[in-house]
Parts: structure tokens; sequence; C-alpha cells
């Protein structure tokens, strides 16, 4: 590691605050149920509650408020639900016994700041939400690598939480980003947040961090015509997909894939990586996405590259 990105990255994680994390895990939660009738309420709460310990059952449970179903919808609430049984007003949130995917998708849809609290309360939101949480950081890391390689595009970049001058490296935005996953799956997991409390887990995104960024180079160097560029931002795809993959992992189950199955997802990975790479360049420079897609296929094949560092959470 070299003392100038050791410094980068510490630059850059002194923007990063896990207080704000635990902040939107840990605010208070209100859920109006409206339902015609007992069943009705104990096929909510049984979905919401499924598969709590007695001890987070209970915490969890106070946020659920069972209303009558012909009262007004109550502004103090966060969520209003509806029971399928039940006269609910034209687009109000539904739980339907036979798809409740539906309900969890809508929900996350529209009220997006919720989503790390419903996770941490309510086992249901907590796949979808951390499977959204690994998907924006996938997109937003190969983003920014394309992004600081077409300095001419950085204006029209919308979707970046950060601006990307703030940023020495791309070693440096892509750790801080990757921590800040690790914040949000820790959080959406019910596990504590922090850099003392996470300490192993952040030491293993640092220390992979120099892997995945000389394994770029090399592909930059050696692949010509810009292929490398797609390659490059392959790389930050992958290594961000396996990581929150391992960590999801971990955090839910509380042991790591083996170097076979990280193998495996790399792999997986590296290949949607590279096709969103081309797909957002196509978007942001259709001038050269042709160029850098069709004469680096032409002249040679990207096969995908060994992964250097293990990504496993406390590898």
């Amino acid at each position: 590691m070299s003392v100038t990105g050791l410094v980068s990255i510490r630059n850059a994680i002194g923007k990063l605050n896990p207080k704000q994390v635990r902040e939107m895990s840990e605010r208070p939660l209100r859920i109006a149920l409206y339902s015609a009738s007992p069943e009705g309420y104990h096929r909510m709460e049984g979905f919401f509650l499924h598969d709590l310990t007695p001890t987070r059952r209970r915490d969890s449970s106070a946020a659920l408020i069972r209303q009558p179903a012909a009262s007004p919808q109550a502004l103090h609430f966060d969520l209003a639900i509806y029971d399928e049984s039940t006269l609910a007003p034209r687009g109000a949130l539904m739980y339907e016994s036979a798809s409740p995917e539906v309900l969890v998708r809508k929900v996350l849809n529209k009220y997006q700041d919720l989503g790390v609290v419903l996770a941490r309360h309510f086992p249901p939101f907590r796949r979808p939400f951390v499977d959204r949480v690994i998907k924006r950081t996938c997109r937003e890391n190969t983003l920014f690598s394309l992004a600081t390689a077409l300095p001419d595009v950085i204006p029209n970049i919308i979707e970046l939480p950060w601006a990307l001058a703030e940023f020495a490296s791309d070693t440096a935005f892509l750790t801080m980003n990757q921590i800040r996953m690790a914040f949000l799956i820790a959080a959406a997991s019910d596990r504590e947040v922090g850099y003392a409390e996470q300490k192993s887990e952040i030491a293993t995104v640092i220390g992979s961090a120099f892997g995945w960024r000389a394994l770029a180079r090399q592909l930059v160097g050696k692949i010509p015509f810009g292929g490398g560029l797609l390659g490059k931002a392959a790389v930050a795809y992958a290594g961000t997909k396996v990581l929150g993959l391992s960590l999801d992992r971990f955090y839910s189950l509380g042991y790591k894939y083996t170097r076979e199955e990280r193998d495996r997802l790399y792999a997986d990975a590296f290949r949607q990586g590279k096709e969103l790479a081309t797909r957002i360049l196509s978007q942001l420079r259709p001038d050269l996405a042709g160029k850098y897609n069709g004469e680096s296929a032409r002249k040679q094949t990207i096969n995908v590259p060994r992964q250097q560092p293990a990504s496993g959470a406390r590898s």
C-alpha cells in the first residue's frame, strides 16, 4: 500500500459519518394497520414480524398500530397499510397475502428514506433493501470509474452521492462508498454500525481496495483501444458486488463465502459490470462506446481477471 493511497482513503473516509446511518436505522417508526377483521390484523402482523427473535419481535411490534377500518388515515403515521379485505382509499398501500412482495416494492420505491429502518425492524424488507443498496453502490462505483477517465462528461453526472472533485483518486471514492455500503448493510441486518463496531469488515474493504486498483491498472495497460476502460469499470463493479454479497452473508448467516464461491461470484459480477459499463458509456459518450467496445473485441477478448484479494467479510 502506498502512503499516498492511504492518505487519500483516510481523507475520503473523513467525509463519512456512521452516525447518520445509525440515526436513520434507529429513528422512531409508526405504521398504521387497517383491517375489517381480527384475521386481517393477524395476517399483516404475521407478515411483518415473521422469523424475529422474541426480543426483536417485541420491539418491532411496537411500531405496528392497529387502526379501525373506518377511521380516516392519520397523518402522524409513517405508513398506512390496508389489509386486502378492507375498503381502502385510492392509491393506498395494500397488503395482499398472495403477493406481499408487491407491497414491499411499493414502499421501498415511494419511501426510500424509511428503507433502512424498515429493513432493521422487519425481515420482509431486509433482503430487498440490501439488494438495492448493493446494486446502487455497484452502479455508482462503475459510473465513477468511467467518469474519472472521461473528464468532459463530469458536468453531466448527477447520480453520484458526492462531487467528483472532492476525491484524489478512484481508490478513495470506491473505498469510501464501499464502507458506506457496509454501514447500511449492517444497519439493515440489525447489527452494530460504526468504525469500531465494524473494524474487521472495514479493514477488509481498505485492504481489498489496493488489489482492485492494481487489477484495474493492469487491464487498462494491457487492453488496447480503450477496452481497458470497460475492464477497469467492470473491476469496480465486481469488487463492490462481491464485497456487498459477502457482508450480507456474514451479517445474515454468520459465516463467509469459500474462495471458490467468491471466485464464481466475481466472474459473474465482472461480466455484469462490463455490460453495465458499456450501457453507461453508450449514454455518456455514444461516440466512444462503439470504438471502445467494438475495437477491443476485435483485437483482444477481455477474459475475466482473477480477483487479487479475498473480499469476504472478516477474511
